[in-house]
């Protein structure tokens, strides 16, 4: 880990999993370690105000996703590929067991995590995470094939990105020779988001610690969906925000304060 803060009291470090870089934030302190997984098209500096809000009870670490933010592509995007990166960070770290917590396609990595490694799971909090995804419909992530990767400059990408120029522009990362990259692939989102589809009600019961279900109003989750979730699995607190599915940035302190009256009673 080195020194460079990226965000209050956020330090920025890396370990290497088969020569790729995964790249994380830790938020510090000497609380109880709560590992959080942001969804596609995010980083994990977006957990800051939840990090703000848990401190100093709670120790955030927040990982860059394979692919994602700071940390480097991967050759596939697979839950065993995700898994793994997991648990090489909580080893990486020293941490026998955590709290995992997550949105949208971290919250699935989140539950299927704890359903392959129960004993490093304290409890989970899923944010959005769809038990039953996507085998209806369009690919809800089409839209990403027609956007470019990088560019000669910052102003050139933000041009070609164009109306979707002000979802990412702020995020934008410079390369070693000048030119300037979206904070994700395209083509590795899309593949992610497929191989994320799926029915995943059997990895959500494959565990049994306690669980938060955060379902957003005008959300992912169907309300169904969500009284299935709690009713199959015992020891499921839901609640229901009024929001989108993107609850972490669009309903940000309201998430913050849920979170944290569920965990502390722990």
């Amino acid at each position: 880990m080195n020194d460079a803060t990226t965000h209050a009291e956020a330090v920025r470090g890396e370990l290497v999993i088969d020569g790729r870089r995964l790249s994380y934030l830790d938020f510090g302190g000497t609380g109880r370690p709560l590992l959080a997984l942001h969804g596609h098209l995010s980083e994990g500096a977006v957990w800051a105000r939840l990090a703000a809000e848990l401190g100093p009870d709670w120790r955030v670490i927040a990982p860059d996703q394979r692919g994602q933010g700071d940390s480097e592509r991967a050759a596939d995007y697979s839950r065993e590929g995700y898994l793994a990166d997991v648990e090489a960070l909580l080893d990486h770290l020293g941490l026998p067991t955590a709290v995992l917590l997550g949105h949208s396609l971290g919250a699935i990595n989140s539950y299927q995590f704890a359903a392959r490694h129960p004993e490093r799971v304290e409890a989970i909090v899923n944010v959005e995470g769809p038990l039953v995804l996507g085998l209806e419909g369009p690919h809800p992530l089409a839209f990403l094939l027609g956007l470019p990767y990088d560019a000669q400059s910052r102003d050139a990408l933000v041009a070609a990105l164009g109306p979707a120029a002000p979802y990412f522009a702020d995020r934008l990362r410079e390369d070693a020779d000048g030119t300037w990259r979206l904070p994700f692939h395209p083509k590795d989102m899309y593949e992610s988001e497929e191989l994320v589809h799926g029915d995943h009600r059997a990895g959500w019961t494959a565990s049994d610690c306690p669980a938060l279900l955060v379902r957003a109003t005008g959300g992912a989750i169907p309300a169904e969906q969500a009284a299935e979730a709690v009713s199959r699995r015992p020891g499921t607190v839901l609640v229901e925000l009024a929001g989108d599915h993107l609850l972490p940035v669009t309903a940000a302190d309201e998430l913050a304060v849920t979170v944290r009256e569920f965990l502390v009673k722990l």
